[in-house]
């Protein structure tokens, strides 16, 4: 949702009432995760996505019978439902899509907020007509009242919305996990490609580097801060912690090799640094002398980046932060058709 919203103030400041449909639950080889938002103006507009393309115009119809309607609904679209095959679901997938005439104001709320270590929640009950789970594979799990506030939290950790099977309800907890943050040290050229593709991905950009000739707002017009100090005083002043990503490219062991000592310190999710292998080697021999064990040079990621065969500053960038996503939701930077094979 936290992605739409510009295009949802965008519509409401056209004085256009705008709906949504949101994936609910997922079966198979659904295109699109729990949590997926398709908001759709009352003239017909849509942004967002909750299959990937399949059943969107089915969807939009929906919202907009919601809205003729004031209530909300839940609709199951898979290739065993007519109305979804017609529409192109042919990949075995099935999808339950909620579906609203507004978008609620706590959703709102939660999606324009980023307070808090882990981030926010909203429960939303759904409709006694749901459908219930497609199979026991897929199955919400069941969870009594007081589990309500545990089952939130983990759902904050993966960050992934989930549905929750009640007592005498159904509930959709939608997770809206503190906004992830890329902290790169070194405003160099691969830097500024860098900042320039974690933002569509949602990351908060922080380029730290005590050399004011390059951290300028002229190179780095976009980034959310700038930091000229050195690493460690800059990661006290962020407050590094473990939703952070930190990236070191400075190619200079007196920046590069204490603050990759504090981020471990400090629990950073990710660490990676640039360096041929030579670099790198010379590196952890000295990481070695300075303290660090065996145990967290191997989650030390240098080289950094998958291997995509680039060399130039975009490709490398483009490297480091698919490394860097692959970390923070669980990949394993195999390519897709290898990891659809191996599932």
């Amino acid at each position: 949702m936290r992605e739409l919203l510009e295009q949802y103030d965008a519509w409401r400041s056209e004085g256009v009432d705008v709906g949504r449909a949101v994936v609910i639950r997922t079966y198979g080889s659904a295109p699109r995760q729990e949590g997926s938002v398709l908001l759709v103006a009352e003239d017909g507009r849509i942004a967002g996505s909750v299959s990937g393309g399949c059943v969107e115009g089915a969807a939009a119809e929906a919202v907009q019978e919601a809205r003729r309607t004031g209530q909300a609904t839940v609709i199951r679209f898979g290739v065993s439902d007519e109305q979804a095959w017609s529409v192109g679901l042919a990949c075995g997938g099935i999808i339950d899509v909620l579906v609203q005439p507004a978008v609620p104001a706590d959703v709102l709320a939660a999606a324009r907020a980023n307070d808090g270590e882990l981030g926010t929640t909203v429960v939303t009950p759904l409709p006694a007509d749901t459908p219930p789970p497609s199979s026991t594979k897929g199955a919400p799990p069941a969870a009594g009242e007081g589990d309500l506030a545990r089952l939130r939290d983990d759902a904050l950790a993966a960050g992934r919305s989930r549905t929750v099977e009640l007592p005498d309800r159904t509930v959709f907890v939608e997770a809206f996990p503190a906004r992830p943050r890329l902290v790169i040290v070194g405003a160099t050229e691969i830097a500024r490609a860098l900042v320039q593709l974690a933002g569509p991905l949602g990351y908060e950009r922080i380029v730290i580097d005590a050399r004011t000739a390059f951290a300028t707002p002229e190179r780095f017009p976009d980034v959310e801060r700038l930091l000229t100090d050195w690493p460690d005083d800059a990661f006290e002043a962020i407050g590094l912690g473990p939703k952070d990503a930190v990236v070191m490219l400075t190619h200079d062991p007196k920046f590069d090799e204490p603050a990759i000592l504090d981020a471990f310190r400090r629990g950073a999710r990710y660490i990676g640094a640039v360096g041929s292998r030579k670099t790198q080697a010379d590196r952890r021999a000295r990481l070695v002398e300075m303290g660090m064990t065996e145990d967290e040079l191997a989650h030390l990621h240098g080289s950094i980046g998958l291997d995509l065969g680039g060399r130039e500053p975009a490709e490398t960038a483009l490297a480091i932060l698919a490394e860097v996503v692959a970390a923070r939701r669980g990949g394993t930077g195999a390519p897709m058709a290898t990891r659809g094979a191996a599932s």
